[in-house]
């Protein structure tokens, strides 16, 4: 079930005995429970009626007794179980999902993974519970989440500012949400979220991050790449390399797909290769200065200076040595 049908039935008062939350995607995840603590009882219930578990401390019977039983001067009680996926012995909660009391609303939030399909108890979660499974958001689902999200609270935000916001965060919904609220924060009147905020606020350049890198490199302006490395150098946090490479290697893993479909309809790229429209431009520019066969090379050289990173063949470069060496052969 989504997300907004579980909120939309509590918020009216409809409740199921079970809900299981699962996968890798914390962000519902968190939102749910948060929820589910502060707002599905009176304020004044929940001393009696609200029973918080963490599944490394706690054991399988604890759980089920505490479900088992009956509310105190009330129609319903809330019990949840946060980090389940850390729970000795969790598949004995079976006994009780089988069974469940219609007064107790139980709630596992089982992050990072789904339960083994093939078990007895995700077999019983199909039909005894509500399942939200959860996957990680696609980077390229990223600018319309963030639009969203932004919209959603009353407010604004220029194109370029999503873009530096995902570059530099990337799929952490978490944090770019609270990163969004501390901008908010400080916008006062304001309604419209810009560059300048971005840099202001979170502390992104708006001349000198991920995406503007790789834009250098797309366009194969070798001047501009290597001053922005040399700022990086000097502003560690702003673009360190272990986001720098990832990125890279995103973005010409999608241009060579661009190739494979053999066709300039950008709208078809859009839809197939997953480019939004700020992006489309960046990588259509990159087809003009790198062929297929350029394209596979830049991405073998990507992943041996990861490795080398590491550590791996290379124990004496720095990272901003790294990334002029790979500057200068990627744009040879």
């Amino acid at each position: 079930m989504p997300i907004s049908k579980i909120l939309s039935n509590w918020k009216n008062n409809v409740f199921d005995a079970v809900y299981w939350l699962e996968g890798e995607e914390s962000f519902y995840i968190d939102q749910l429970v948060q929820y589910a603590e502060h707002k599905l009882l009176p304020e004044a219930d929940q001393a009696f009626n609200l029973t918080v578990f963490y599944g490394k401390d706690a054991d399988w019977a604890e759980v089920v007794n505490a479900c088992k039983r009956y509310p105190v001067f009330a129609e319903k009680q809330v019990v949840i179980l946060k980090e389940a996926q850390h729970m000795n012995s969790i598949e004995k909660l079976v006994s009780y999902i089988e069974n469940p009391l219609s007064s107790t609303i139980l709630i596992v939030a089982h992050k990072d993974k789904n339960v083994d399909g093939r078990s007895a108890l995700a077999k019983l979660l199909k039909t005894k519970a509500v399942v939200l499974s959860t996957k990680k958001m696609y980077d390229n689902k990223l600018p319309e989440w963030v639009n969203q999200w932004v919209a959603d609270n009353g407010y604004q935000i220029s194109p370029k500012a999503v873009q530096i916001i995902v570059d530099h965060i990337g799929n952490d919904l978490s944090r770019i949400k609270n990163e969004l609220e501390k901008l908010i924060v400080n916008l006062g009147d304001r309604k419209k979220i810009t560059e300048d905020d971005i840099e202001k606020y979170i502390g992104i350049s708006k001349e000198f991050n991920a995406f503007e890198f790789q834009d250098a490199i797309a366009h194969k302006k070798f001047s501009k790449a290597i001053q922005m490395i040399q700022y990086f150098e000097s502003n560690q946090k702003a673009a360190p390399i272990q986001l720098i490479l990832p990125t890279l290697y995103g973005f010409f893993s999608k241009l060579y797909s661009v190739y494979g479909l053999g066709t300039n309809d950008e709208k078809r790229i859009m839809a197939e290769v997953g480019l939004n429209f700020f992006s489309i431009k960046t990588t259509m520019a990159a087809t003009r200065h790198y062929n297929p066969a350029k394209v596979e090379q830049i991405l073998l050289l990507i992943h041996e200076y990861n490795l080398r990173v590491i550590g791996i063949n290379d124990a004496s470069n720095t990272d901003a040595d790294l990334l002029k060496e790979l500057v200068v052969k990627i744009m040879s």
